[in-house]
């Protein structure tokens, strides 16, 4: 199967509607970064990212079609105008030569929703909720966007791992926001904590004031409020890992791997 008509089977499977607009193919994020979609699929790799790393193990395995969730080359819209004597730009572009992968985006198309037993989830969280085994606990099960979700039990800030506000704050309802870049609209999500009584939140990025700051105040005052700041990409590729079985009932004829691009960041033990 050429990898054009693999994409095509993908946008066929998926929500057409994201951020309520029609997506568009003049301005999707979801295009064919590198590479020709033009040649015979050998296999497929899903990722949140194809750094070096995942792109010689794309190599190792025999796979030309990587799928991936965020940009090439670290800007919106993967411009590379600007890119050309820069020396990373240059080895990395060299490394997809050699690799001879086409990649592809799929960011728009997967979080307007992937079809699951007839209905459209948003593919990375309900990927996530899937993994976590907290799809019963969503408290809107009809929602496209899987992200809120009352607990069993209460299960305390000890149990998990970088954490902000009150070590001792016990959980039952936890929200999976969107980015909190300190803008106008991370108002409403300390509102919405508030009103709904979160205690828990799971993190993608996020700056050092607003809805942090809310945290740390709120939990100084003993109230139950934490965060887990876990991170962008340590977030969405667990959807990005859910995919990869999606993908294989699309594809039953080729293999389909997970390949993790990993934690941005490293730690040294204390000394």
């Amino acid at each position: 199967m050429k990898i054009y008509t693999l994409i095509q089977t993908i946008k066929a499977n998926s929500g057409s509607v994201w951020n309520g607009r029609e997506i568009c193919a003049d301005t999707t994020r979801d295009k064919v970064l590198w590479g020709d979609a033009g040649q015979e699929c050998t296999g497929i790799i899903s990722t949140c990212y194809a750094s070096p790393a995942v792109i010689k193990k794309a190599m190792e395995l025999g796979c030309n079609f990587i799928v991936v969730h965020e940009a090439l080359f670290w800007n919106h819209g993967d411009r590379t105008d600007w890119l050309e004597k820069n020396t990373a730009f240059r080895k990395k572009k060299a490394l997809l030569e050699e690799s001879g992968v086409c990649i592809w985006r799929y960011h728009d198309y997967v979080h307007a929703g992937i079809r699951v037993d007839g209905a459209l989830h948003d593919g990375i969280f309900y990927g996530l909720s899937s993994l976590l085994g907290w799809n019963e606990y969503q408290t809107d099960k009809n929602a496209l966007l899987c992200h809120d979700f009352c607990l069993p039990r209460a299960w305390t800030v000890q149990e998990g791992v970088r954490f902000i506000g009150n070590p001792a704050a016990k959980i039952r309802k936890v929200q999976v926001p969107m980015h909190i870049l300190g803008h106008l609209s991370d108002d409403r999500i300390i509102e919405q904590i508030n009103e709904e009584d979160i205690n828990c939140l799971l993190t993608l990025e996020m700056v050092d004031f607003t809805v942090c700051e809310y945290i740390r105040d709120a939990a100084m005052l003993g109230e139950d409020r934490c965060i887990f700041a876990v991170g962008h990409f340590n977030i969405e590729e667990i959807g990005m890992e859910y995919l990869a079985d999606w993908l294989q009932q699309l594809a039953p004829h080729l293999p389909v791997h997970f390949v993790q691009s990993g934690d941005a960041y490293r730690y040294l033990p204390c000394i």
